[in-house]
């Protein structure tokens, strides 16, 4: 049975995505250690010794159909965080891009932009998506600034809609781009990746 959408491999310049492998636990306990994410009280991101246990989980949402799990790489091949296609609604051709996490050292480079330009490319013009989602919480400013750089529009908040790490109630804002909008997006996104750094 195949599987929309299927594991594959995506080349940028400053960034590779490549399908999550238990392989790569030792390079994301490295990267997950890079500003110790684990901390941030907003969002979930596995702490070093629960690394394991996120890749099954990721991996047991990918064979469920629900999930598309990545490992990201910078430039010189070195694993850096995670990302994955999420809230996959194949019937609809939509996906939510979330569950990413990146190392601190390389946050506010290029390299994010160009990992959401490679999965945006694929959502439109590979899968044929008709929008993209991207949420993120409403406290979390520093990605609610990269989600609308990216040309994303604010579709709405859910309040108290999920459990933060600390047990307090997050409202999370929702983002979409959509097929329509792509075309200008994408022009968008690699005006910014051609920027001098």
């Amino acid at each position: 049975m195949s599987t929309w959408p299927s594991p594959l491999r995506l080349q940028g310049t400053s960034c590779s995505l490549e399908p999550l492998s238990p392989d790569h636990h030792d390079g994301l306990v490295d990267a997950v250690r890079d500003g110790e994410l684990w901390n941030l009280w907003y969002t979930k991101i596995a702490r070093p010794e629960g690394m394991r246990a996120e890749i099954a989980r990721r991996l047991d949402l990918q064979a469920r159909g629900s999930m598309l799990p990545f490992t990201t790489r910078d430039a010189r091949g070195r694993i850096v965080g995670m990302t994955s296609y999420m809230n996959i609604d194949a019937p609809n051709r939509r996906v939510e891009i979330g569950a990413t996490w990146t190392a601190v050292s390389m946050q506010r480079t290029a390299f994010n932009t160009d990992c959401k330009r490679l999965l945006l490319a694929h959502a439109f013009e590979a899968l044929e998506c008709i929008a993209v989602e991207l949420r993120t919480a409403w406290v979390n400013h520093q990605s609610r600034r990269a989600i609308e750089r990216l040309g994303a529009k604010l579709d709405g908040v859910l309040r108290s809609h999920a459990l933060a790490s600390d047990g307090s109630l997050r409202d999370t804002c929702v983002y979409s781009i959509t097929r329509a909008e792509w075309p200008s997006v994408r022009s968008h996104l690699d005006w910014q990746l051609a920027k001098p750094r």
